[in-house]
């Protein structure tokens, strides 16, 4: 693996990669410390409840999601954050089409 990406990232269509059902996912940049993914839904897809070593931090960029982080449930849309922690199962399900982005430390090395 190199030590890290591009320092700039642009959009391409040849970038992207199946995340489930109603879902694609592409990598923007990392290094082994760092990593921040978009991932796209369509309505009604779900991001499977799923837990990992790394922390994760998620920024709505559009849409609407309904989260559930360890026992707790919430509805975030568009602007909203939310925050995983190590190793707590987490999961959503897309209630209208949009986009997440998602920051991991250290990196998710199953995407590379």
């Amino acid at each position: 693996m190199n030590d890290n990406s591009n320092f700039y990232h642009k959009t391409a269509p040849h970038n992207l990669e199946y995340a489930g059902e109603g879902a694609t996912r592409e990598i923007i940049a990392y290094d082994n410390q760092l990593m921040m993914v978009k991932v796209s839904f369509e309505k009604g897809a779900i991001g499977t409840m799923h837990q990992h070593i790394h922390t994760q931090a998620t920024f709505v960029e559009s849409g609407v999601f309904e989260f559930t982080i360890g026992e707790e449930k919430q509805i975030i849309k568009q602007g909203d954050a939310c925050f995983m922690p190590s190793n707590v199962l987490h999961g959503c399900v897309c209630l209208e089409a949009g986009a997440l982005i998602d920051s991991f430390g250290p990196y998710r090395e199953d995407f590379v």
